[in-house]
């Protein structure tokens, strides 16, 4: 990849002061003996300079090097993995302004520490070859921190979603498949045409695929009318918000870009804030947070009312929480699971908490107390003894042995589609929107402050490997993590002794 002229001008500049650094001469040295200014040479070696033709001739016989050493953009080993960030695409493609950085400040970074950069960029660069990280998930990892940081809220989109219903569903009409197709035909030009993954299994695990030269969305036809409704919403999103850079496929075959990444959230955002009306997912979470007791089926109930996969609620539930009822403590979590298997695979997370929470672990188990694995296994027994097709609601309190902490973990598992081939087929999913309780808490809920409300209450922790509870009947490996941290912990207090 061909380099910009800024990040020509900072590779020069580095180049330049490295030279110098090597042969001991100072900025002022190097003015006196090519004929520049001190201010001038500064500016060069940060990257904000390029000199012209006659000053590099200048600049290479002061450093008793050939002209074209100077300027080419072969670099040596120090400078190796700045040059290879700057050749690729994470400088031009990350919109690093959503995060709080400009680009500049970034620049004079560079430039002010080369090594000290240089090693760090190498670190982050051999910890995402160890965890075989791709660029698709690099893309998604820095999306998911972007959601974070805003407490998942964009209220642009939400202005942009009531805008739409105004237009197209007033008087609170449902956002249905009808008038999605309707809107999507008439608008938009776009032909909608279904493919059954029997006879084409290679996109069986695909919910869509949209063909930009002919305006066509194929639709994958075992879809459920909520899977369909918000992949058609979802394509709406798409035309209604202008968002040209974007993916064909849903889910991903590929992403060629962080803007694509993060036009297709945009979409999607949009397409859960127009099927799952703010104003009234308010009216009904207050009516379950001013029930004196807790109540499972009520919860059920209300999904179903909105007509959305658990999921859809939840994630729709953690835009709403932070800015309309105070609550942004809470994490997000999506567990698969095999009946009968003793395996449980993260799939998806999301933290505002910033606290405790699962995380993506590595040869560990996570902690078997967890109501999201507890419901998947209740779930497949009674898939198995009592023939249950439904989904299960459990609610639980968790306080974790290590740090005290006490969240509100509330998980739905129910049968996850069975007509994927991508390994998916035959599983159960659980879904769990998770808050710790503390003083804000207890004001909005009204049954956390009723010890009878029906809640369990377990102490959980995060894995078996770190767990110090030892008579613990669910634990399914030993404490080695936390044996070695002791052990660690025993040789230091013999050292201080020593």
């Amino acid at each position: 990849m061909s380099l910009s002229s800024d990040h020509i001008r900072l590779l020069f500049g580095l180049k330049l002061r490295q030279l110098r650094q090597e042969r001991g001469i100072s900025v002022s040295e190097l003015a006196q003996r090519s004929g520049l200014a001190i201010s001038y040479i500064s500016e060069i070696e940060k990257g904000r300079k390029y000199p012209k033709a006659d000053k590099i001739s200048g600049l290479a016989r002061a450093l008793d090097v050939d002209y074209d050493t100077l300027v080419s953009l072969k670099v040596n080993k120090k400078l190796a993995p700045i040059a290879d960030l700057l050749r690729s695409k994470f400088l031009t493609e990350i919109p690093l302004e959503l995060f709080g950085i400009d680009p500049s400040d970034l620049l004079d970074l560079l430039a002010g520490a080369p090594d000290k950069v240089s090693a760090m960029i190498r670190t982050f660069m051999d910890i995402a070859l160890s965890y075989n990280m791709s660029v698709e998930r690099l893309y998604l990892t820095m999306l998911r921190s972007y959601q974070e940081i805003n407490d998942n809220h964009f209220e642009d989109i939400e202005v942009e979603a009531s805008r739409f219903l105004t237009e197209f569903a007033p008087s609170g009409r449902s956002v249905d498949t009808g008038l999605l197709t309707n809107l999507l035909k008439t608008r938009y030009a776009v032909t909608l045409t279904y493919f059954d993954p029997a006879q084409q299994p290679a996109l069986a695990s695909l919910r869509s695929v949209y063909r930009p030269e002919s305006h066509t969305l194929h639709v994958n036809s075992t879809l459920t009318e909520p899977q369909r409704a918000y992949v058609l919403a979802r394509e709406v999103g798409f035309h209604y918000l202008t968002l040209k850079v974007r993916p064909y496929t849903y889910a991903y075959v590929e992403a060629e870009s962080f803007e694509q990444i993060l036009n297709n959230y945009k979409a999607s955002y949009f397409a859960g804030a127009v099927l799952i009306r703010r104003e009234t997912m308010v009216d009904r979470i207050n009516e379950l947070f001013a029930r004196d007791t807790w109540s499972n089926e009520a919860l059920l109930e209300v999904i179903d009312e909105f007509g959305a996969t658990p999921e859809r609620f939840f994630y729709r539930l953690s835009n709403i929480l932070p800015r309309d009822f105070g609550i942004d403590q809470l994490f997000f979590y999506r567990f698969n699971h095999v009946p009968g298997q003793t395996t449980f695979a993260l799939t998806k997370e999301m933290h505002l908490s910033r606290q405790q929470g699962p995380r993506g672990m590595v040869d560990e188990h996570f902690c078997r107390r967890w109501v999201a694995l507890t419901s998947l296994q209740e779930l497949g027994f009674l898939q198995h003894h009592k023939d249950f097709t439904g989904s299960l609601c459990r609610a639980q309190l968790s306080t974790y042995a290590d740090t005290g902490q006490t969240f509100l973990i509330v998980s739905v598992a129910h049968p996850h589609r069975s007509d994927r081939s991508d390994g998916s087929a035959g599983q159960n999913m659980s879904v769990s929107m998770c808050f710790a309780v503390n003083d804000t808490l207890k004001a909005k809920m009204r049954f956390l402050n009723n010890p009878d409300a029906g809640i369990p209450h377990r102490v959980v922790n995060e894995a078996c490997e770190r767990c110090g509870i030892f008579d613990c009947r669910e634990r399914v490996a030993s404490p080695k993590v936390l044996q070695k941290k002791r052990q660690l912990e025993a040789m230091k207090s013999a050292l201080d002794t020593l």
